[in-house]
């Protein structure tokens, strides 16, 4: 397979890469910054410096030209503003979107958040409620697409080795934490499961191995 991650030195992008260079799988990491770059080999994929903020879509066409998947794992990360969750959280996804609409990709696994298409509760920092408004119409711009999209709301992430063990289904799954290892393996899962297709689906940790969670999908 060969997969184009946006968002490529993400915390969950860098785990996903491992797992899909390590069972030969092509994968190219679009990253903002040259330096990210040593990180981005070391973990089996191409870097792709494309500054999703500011290229347009036929540039962000040309680097994913010929892919199978997109995964939008891109974020504008703790210490960003309100205008910055904006331009990647939800923008960025849209310009991922038209390039495979451009490049006949089908497959598309974005990366949302617990929370996102509803309203923030009462006294909820402003950055955070601009990051759920942002997921919210990335999600809602991804589902009007012709296009075999997954979105995936994880819990509140950890970095705590992965059990392999989720609760993985369509909202509401109640609020819990979940490993990035898991969430990396998810997604594996989800790009080799075509059949799930058009789906908006919560993931927390919990006690089904992830293979049988997705076949029962």
């Amino acid at each position: 397979m060969d997969v184009v991650i946006a968002g490529g030195h993400g915390k969950i992008a860098l785990r996903l890469a491992r797992l899909l260079a390590a069972r030969g799988d092509r994968v190219r990491s679009l990253i903002r910054n040259p330096d990210h770059a040593g990180d981005v080999r070391a973990a089996g994929a191409e870097p792709v410096v494309c500054d999703l903020e500011h290229a347009g879509v036929a540039e962000v066409a040309r680097r994913a030209d010929g892919a199978d998947a997109v995964v939008f794992a891109a974020g504008a990360g703790p210490g960003s503003g309100a205008a910055r969750k904006d331009t990647v959280d939800r923008a960025a996804s849209v310009l991922m979107a038209d390039a495979a609409e451009r490049t006949g990709i089908r497959r598309f696994v974005q990366i949302s958040s617990m929370g996102a298409g509803q309203p923030p509760r009462p006294g909820t920092d402003e950055v955070w409620a601009a990051y759920v408004k942002a997921k919210g119409e990335a999600e809602d711009d991804l589902r009007a697409r012709d296009l075999d999209w997954v979105i995936l709301r994880p819990g509140r992430l950890t970095d705590d080795p992965g059990t392999g063990r989720v609760t993985l289904a369509e909202p509401p799954v109640g609020r819990s934490d979940v490993t990035r290892d898991d969430v990396a393996a998810v997604i594996v899962a989800l790009l080799d499961a075509p059949s799930v297709s058009r789906r908006t689906l919560e993931l927390v940790g919990g006690d089904v191995p992830i293979a049988e969670a997705v076949a029962a999908l």
